[in-house]
């Protein structure tokens, strides 16, 4: 799995380099899904550092899109040169929102959703359960939700979220998971960055809380070069 996450990267960057010789080195901005903070990307960002890649991961704050959004473009307000943006999961449509600037060269979801304009992760996941009749992720039954805000039990985290992490690893992460506005499954994008830039998905082949067939297809509408990865839902797990 660290292979496949140094090579994806060294390979978006050949592509955007257009082979030119001392091409800057991009900077890699990496947002978080939900129930999860900047530091689910922990033992991500190791790996990219000793590629030689700067790394700034945000800490979006799951309240609602148009926060999330102005989360990252206060990171791409303290960086010089170009940017590759990564979402996983929720992140994925905060980066096709987002990856409009012009320092952002390309996209890479992990996992994520892709929505296109006017879609949100609600519409995308009912579109794939009651259109599409595709078989549901486990991952978010019997969530618990407070004050609009949702969170997984930590049953859920560990057989779901974080399955691929040993259990104690991932009680941390049921533990200190972000809380998720629920008015962000219906947020739409208006004008989606894949439409302009080069895209990258990494299908997480079994996942718990995006079906793996939604990924696949969402790769497949935004024109994504895809991967595919073994691991499940949790970033950490993506590493390991």
């Amino acid at each position: 799995m660290r292979i496949a996450i140094t090579i994806s990267f060294n390979t978006i960057e050949n592509k955007n380099s257009n082979k030119i010789l001392n091409a800057p080195k991009p900077t890699i901005v990496l947002v978080h899904g939900a129930f999860a903070d900047g530091s689910s990307w922990s033992k991500v960002i190791p790996l990219l550092q000793k590629q030689g890649y700067t790394v700034v991961a945000v800490q979006n704050p799951l309240t609602s899109l148009p926060d999330d959004v102005a989360a990252v473009k206060r990171v791409f307000a303290e960086i010089e040169g170009p940017i590759v943006l990564v979402g996983h999961s929720w992140a994925g449509v905060v980066i096709t929102e987002a990856g409009n600037d012009e320092k952002v060269k390309s996209l890479v979801y992990i996992a994520a959703y892709a929505p296109d304009i006017n879609e949100s992760a609600l519409s995308l996941t009912k579109d794939a359960y009651e259109v599409k009749k595709y078989p549901p992720a486990p991952g978010l039954d019997n969530r618990l939700v407070s004050d609009g805000y949702i969170r997984l039990r930590e049953e859920a985290v560990v057989e779901h979220f974080a399955q691929d992490l040993p259990k104690a690893e991932a009680k941390v992460i049921a533990t200190v998971q972000g809380r998720f506005h629920s008015s962000c499954l219906t947020a739409t994008v208006s004008n989606p960055a894949w439409k302009s830039k080069p895209s990258f998905y990494a299908v997480s082949d079994n996942d718990h809380i995006i079906s793996p067939l939604m990924e696949r297809d969402m790769a497949k509408k935004i024109g994504a070069e895809t991967f595919h990865l073994k691991s499940k839902s949790c970033i950490d797990a993506f590493a390991t």
